[in-house]
């Protein structure tokens, strides 16, 4: 009875209100109208603009979790072939293989069950003791290999670890033979996706014990990452150091290289090294936390990246000799795959791996805080976080994981997930295509390299640019 009283005034008072905006968005000048918010807003997205507001109100550098948000690998114009008459589908009773092997030359290389490995995040300057062990628990439950990440050796990490890649790295953590002499492979982090070689320093004060011990720091040291390896500072120091480190441990060791277009230059020195591995962190590879500059407008997207790596190494005649892994916004089993067809032999994932350990404990943290926190080393809310349901989470992400990955390889007509190549591939954009060595959709198998002549942007792109200083 009373709303109906109400109600005629109430549906005046909310046409009249509305009436009066709708004149100030017409009848006032752009520049006293909140039409300019929308415009800014086209301009610069709600996420820079609320970044922008961070930047203005904190006044200090602020860090972005998980690395860019930006799609730079245009993953969703790649397609998988799948066969029926000009190749028969792989017979249901045919089990994949969806092993690899990791160091194929190396004396003790490393065999995963699966092609997915946990990209490398370190305990204390990212995660949790509980976090880290579990992805460990995960990865050996699935036959695969976790990664210590830039930190030092976690022994819980180690013990859970049946396949355990620890990092050589910046801060010098994990460089004394007592600790990289217990790894089953040995990864040099020369750079990140998500951050190039920059430098990165936790402050002593965010720093407990526990991650003291592990790191080796004295109380009150910050735990720092330097631009370079301690140690490396020539292309012939970096020679020296693999040389070395493989004549100690005998086990694969390898190098991390943030993708950028001096790829090959870089490559060209990890060859003469004799690294048994090459890890390629795309653009798009996160981090626990890391300036948005360096995560969106740094690097080579992983799409880029790995087929002008796989390429290098075939025009070498060295690409049966190592393993190409590669990681950075691989979020899907698509995207695990069409990264494989482009060259990689494993991919690595932390984000998708990082939200799947998280994934049924988000009702513990929403609506108020992100799910980060039950994982981050300075979460609030760590103590919510459910090791066992954690693990169990990570291994069914990974399950399905494979299992979709394996129906696309029986529709391929691959008997083996080293099987897969780039004529798997195709492309709906004739230049990309042509740039990732995969065919255009547009037109026949038998068509491509008439296609390709015949059409003038892509033969004008395939020429070499003469640089300047050669015109003189």
């Amino acid at each position: 009875m009373f709303w109906d009283l109400i109600a005629p005034f109430a549906k005046g008072l909310t046409n009249e209100a509305a009436d009066d905006f709708m004149t100030k968005l017409m009848k006032d000048k752009y520049t006293d109208n909140l039409t300019v918010i929308l415009s800014a807003l086209q301009k610069m997205t709600l996420l820079n603009t609320l970044e922008l507001k961070m930047r203005a109100s904190q006044g200090e550098v602020i860090e972005r979790p998980l690395g860019t948000h930006l799609r730079l690998s245009p993953w969703e114009k790649l397609l998988l072939n799948p066969v029926q008459l000009y190749r028969f589908p792989t017979p249901d009773s045919t089990a994949i293989d969806m092993g690899v092997t990791i160091g194929p030359l190396a004396p003790r290389p490393v065999h995963l069950d699966i092609p997915i490995l946990i990209a490398g995040m370190s305990f204390g300057s990212a995660l949790t003791r509980q976090a880290k062990v579990a992805l460990a628990r995960a990865a050996t439950i699935m036959g695969t290999a976790t990664n210590s990440g830039e930190g030092g050796l976690l022994p819980e990490e180690r013990q859970a670890a049946t396949r355990f890649i620890g990092q050589y790295n910046r801060g010098g953590f994990m460089n004394t033979p007592d600790r990289y002499g217990q790894l089953d492979a040995l990864e040099i982090p020369l750079g990140w996706g998500a951050r190039g070689a920059a430098p990165r320093r936790t402050p002593a004060g965010f720093i407990g014990e526990d991650m003291r011990k592990v790191y080796g720091l004295e109380e009150g040291q910050d735990a720092v990452l330097h631009s370079r390896v301690p140690g490396i500072d020539s292309a012939q120091d970096f020679i020296h150091t693999v040389h070395t480190l493989k004549e100690e441990t005998k086990v694969p060791v390898g190098v991390k290289l943030a993708a950028s277009h001096f790829l090959e230059r870089d490559l060209d020195v990890a060859l003469a090294a004799g690294v048994d591995f090459i890890s390629l962190d795309g653009a798009e590879g996160g981090s626990h936390g890391g300036e948005p500059t360096l995560a969106d407008d740094l690097g080579l997207p992983t799409a880029f990246a790995i087929p002008r790596a796989h390429r290098y190494l075939m025009s070498r005649g060295k690409r049966d000799d190592l393993s190409l892994l590669a990681g950075g916004g691989l979020i899907t089993p698509g995207h695990f795959l069409k990264a494989l067809a482009l060259g990689a032999d494993a991919v690595y994932t932390g984000t998708a791996a990082l939200i799947a350990l998280v994934g049924a404990q988000l009702m513990k943290v929403a609506p108020w805080e992100p799910p980060t926190q039950l994982v981050l080393y300075n979460g609030k809310l760590v103590d919510r976080f459910d090791e066992e349901e954690g693990v169990q989470s990570l291994v069914n992400f990974l399950k399905v994981s494979v299992k979709e990955m394996e129906a696309a390889l029986y529709a391929l007509g691959k008997t083996a997930v080293t099987r897969l190549e780039p004529d798997d591939l195709c492309c709906l954009d004739p230049l990309l295509a042509r740039t990732l060595g995969v065919a255009y959709a547009g037109v026949a198998p038998e068509e491509q390299d008439r296609f390709f002549h015949d059409l003038p942007l892509a033969q004008s792109t395939a020429e070499r640019p003469v640089p300047h200083h050669e015109l003189h």
